[in-house]
């Protein structure tokens, strides 16, 4: 068990983290207890003073390789429950991640600058992304994944203050997703640069789920955020074999794309998307585009009408020669 709250925390130690694996290679970590962050009198002070108190993150992993993750069960982490930074072929499998629907900023898993990584059969009920996947990872697999609740499975977010970001070849497969706040997602910032390229969400059930696909370039967390002439490049994404139903208070899909950089090849193929049947006599909303470049490849419920075919006449200063 964590310290109790920040109060307990020991003022020499870092609070941005818990339980810290350095610099390992070759290692196994399993067992049958609980992994218990105590999170509620983190979760409960001010967005402010959450910032300055730095918000400790239960499991980090930092530039380590040839891990095996499994069995484990964790739970209440202040912040993210387990993240990777700076690793490679690792795998993460048959894990129990529990926090509340409300509990701020409690990503599952959380992948940042690291590559060759398979997470797969694990149950995740937390406060916020189920699975995040952020700059500088490639080669990311994740399959037979359980999220409810959650804000889904993302790529992002991306790009903030100005910043480069390169992520590519993800697969989600094979996944259920159920009374979360978003389905399959991929979020920047305005601003940033790079690409994310070659994605495949694939063979994935929803559940009255809130915005079940989604792609938001304009991310922000205040009302202050400006549109800028710089965006990360998304392109050669895939979406198949997607099903379910949609809290009709959203449309089923949301594609909005920066205004100064496209994305392109967007493809759509055999999603049956229907309206929740607790829906309140709510009407339903359409699939929603904004410059977003693609097509359908099979007949899509509800259509997507609004892709632009082709591709845009010319895409300036993406920035993507340095991913």
């Amino acid at each position: 068990m964590a310290p109790d709250g920040p109060r307990s925390w020991p003022n020499y130690s870092n609070k941005r983290q818990w339980l810290v694996f350095y610099n390992v290679t070759g290692m196994t970590v399993q067992g049958d207890g609980v992994v218990d962050g105590r999170g509620h009198k983190w979760w409960d002070l001010p967005s402010w003073k959450l910032i300055d108190q730095r918000n400790v993150q239960a499991i980090r992993f930092f530039m380590s390789s040839n891990l095996t993750v499994q069995g484990l069960k964790v739970q209440n982490s202040p912040q993210f429950h387990f993240r990777l930074d700076h690793c490679q072929n690792v795998v993460v499998r048959m894990l129990n991640i529990h926090s509340p629907s409300l509990s701020p900023n409690t990503d599952g898993i959380h992948i940042e600058n690291s590559n060759n990584i398979i997470v797969h059969s694990s149950l995740i009920s937390n406060g916020d992304d189920c699975i995040s996947i952020g700059a500088g990872s490639y080669n990311v697999h994740i399959r037979n994944i359980t999220c409810s609740p959650s804000h889904g499975i993302s790529i992002g977010s991306l790009g903030f203050r100005n910043s480069g970001a390169c992520v590519s070849n993800i697969t989600v497969s094979d996944c259920f997703i159920h009374h979360s706040q978003n389905g399959v997602r991929i979020k920047t910032w305005q601003g940033g640069y790079g690409s994310v390229s070659q994605v495949k969400f694939h063979n994935i059930w929803m559940e009255g789920v809130r915005n079940p696909v989604i792609i938001d370039q304009y991310y922000c967390l205040s009302k202050n955020c400006s549109n800028q002439t710089s965006g990360v490049y998304i392109h050669d994404v895939s979406y198949s074999n997607i099903r379910g139903t949609y809290d009709v208070r959203s449309p089923p899909m949301h594609l909005a794309c920066s205004d100064s950089v496209p994305c392109t090849d967007l493809e759509l193929s055999d999603i049956v998307l229907f309206p929740g049947a607790d829906h309140g006599g709510v009407a339903e909303k359409n699939p929603f585009c904004w410059n977003a470049y693609g097509g359908n490849q099979t007949l899509i419920v509800p259509p997507v009408s609004c892709l632009i075919g082709g591709s845009p006449d010319l895409i300036m200063d993406l920035k993507e020669d340095l991913c």
